[in-house]
């Protein structure tokens, strides 16, 4: 008896492998499964940390400016209505910055990373609507020093 390698055809002459047959450029096609696309990251969503400020900000502007408008208070009301004007738009503005840093737009405009222009109408609609109301928190404020 020599010692060899074996050889596999004399053992098994009827039998294939599961891996597939060999072709002169490499092994025929496999049945190929659908893959299942996993994000792994979590949803991008604002957190309670990122909330808080901002709704604090804009409750204490609000009030600001409600209360020297509502009671008129003396000669400093304006000053003090006007700056919780401001801070009530800083708040807005943060909070607008935080929502779309996790992916949120307003209401008709396209998403930052979609590619598309926003319509004209829809920002001029947002322009307008601004606009107005920072015409009546001036004139309110311009009417307490008259």
């Amino acid at each position: 008896m020599e010692a060899g390698p074996r050889d596999t055809e004399q053992d098994a002459p009827d039998t294939q492998h599961e891996a597939g047959r060999l072709s002169p450029d490499g092994p025929d096609e496999l049945p190929v499964t659908p893959e299942v696309e996993v994000e792994l990251r979590p949803a991008r969503r604002m957190r309670i940390w990122q909330l808080a400020p901002i709704v604090m900000l804009a409750a204490l502007g609000s009030l600001m400016f409600a209360f020297p408008l509502a009671f008129e208070v003396g000669d400093g009301g304006p000053v003090v209505a006007m700056l919780g004007l401001l801070i009530s738009c800083c708040a807005a503005g943060w909070g607008m910055m935080a929502a779309r840093r996790v992916g949120h737009t307003w209401p008709g405009l396209p998403s930052r990373s979609s590619g598309e222009r926003a319509d004209w109408r829809v920002i001029a609609l947002y322009v307008t609507v601004c606009a107005v109301l920072v015409a009546l928190a001036v004139w309110r404020v311009a009417r307490l020093r008259g």
